[in-house]
């Protein structure tokens, strides 16, 4: 094994913390880095496989960590980008991966994700439009006027029934109550 090239690997992963993610410019506020989102991907990502029995997590999981990798060659494009830049993500993912001991696993865990044909692939892809939609829950809940509209797309792209229900528990949950929650209660006890 050449464990210069697996060390070259972590680098190249380890861009993704100094890439931010382009979109926030365009809603006007929030940032965040490519790594930063690939963890709330993840994250999301595991609590829908568990809610889904007949997935499989752990692919699930791996595929979700892939899924942002080529970002580190070719950047983050949003939307608007997307209007007029082209790149090779499939080139970028076979280039990150080569020879690497994951190379074959990983390869083929790309190619699932991109077809989107598979359960696993499209959960994954709904993991990244949750993660997505629990910032711009955020944001609208702080008062960014263009948040409800990006959240009405970011909706629209999912395409699982687990994760419309998710997403749905989202718009309704206040982004501060996981720790709010606690102190207003401890408040009322006293």
């Amino acid at each position: 094994m050449n464990f210069h090239r697996v060390a070259k690997s972590l680098f190249e992963a380890a861009m993704l913390k100094r890439l931010k993610r382009t979109g926030y410019a365009y809603l006007g506020t929030g940032s965040e880095s490519v790594a930063a989102h690939s963890f709330g991907v993840v994250y999301a990502a595991w609590l829908l496989a568990s809610l889904t029995p007949e997935a499989d997590t752990t692919r699930v999981i791996k595929m979700a960590l892939l899924h942002d990798l080529a970002e580190a060659r070719i950047g983050d494009l949003n939307s608007v980008n997307k209007l007029y830049d082209t790149v090779d993500e499939e080139r970028a993912f076979s280039d990150a991966l080569s020879g690497l001991p994951i190379e074959e696993e990983a390869r083929e865990l790309v190619r699932e994700y991109l077809a989107q044909e598979s359960l696993e692939a499209r959960l994954v892809h709904d993991a990244d439009q949750l993660d997505l939609i629990v910032m711009l829950k955020e944001q609208k809940d702080l008062g960014n006027p263009y948040a409800p509209r990006w959240l009405s797309y970011a909706l629209r792209r999912i395409q699982t029934e687990i994760a419309r229900s998710l997403a749905q528990a989202i718009l309704e949950t206040d982004w501060a109550s996981w720790w709010l929650d606690h102190f207003v209660a401890r408040d009322e006890k006293a």
